[in-house]
């Protein structure tokens, strides 16, 4: 334990910067397609869920979530990405954005 004398020598510690998140401290980040990919889930649950591999606008490639049913991603296709982690896809901490960019709106069923 330090001192009183010690403390004020020292000062007050510094706290270390906050951790930045899957977007790397933006709300919404633009990407583009390289590769989709289909991934099994974890052990309850079997569907194949459908997930894209990104190059982010920061340079950084990531696994990205596609949300609803159906999509027309292809490579080279511009999407706009958020955080938001999916449960049973261990590493997938990104969700594309329908209806944003190349990536269309979840069509309504007839």
């Amino acid at each position: 334990m330090a001192t009183l004398n010690q403390m004020h020598r020292q000062g007050r510690p510094k706290l270390p910067p906050p951790k930045l998140g899957a977007t790397f401290g933006c709300p919404l980040i633009k990407g583009a397609v390289i590769k989709n990919l289909i991934w099994k889930p974890k052990k309850p649950n079997s569907a194949n869920r459908k997930c894209a591999r990104v190059r982010l606008s920061n340079g950084k490639e990531v696994v990205c979530f596609i949300p609803g049913e159906g999509h027309s991603l292809q490579e080279h296709h511009v999407v706009l990405v958020q955080g938001g982690r999916t449960q049973d896809l261990p590493g997938v901490k990104l969700t594309i954005m329908r209806g944003k960019y190349d990536c269309t709106h979840v069509q309504k069923k007839k």
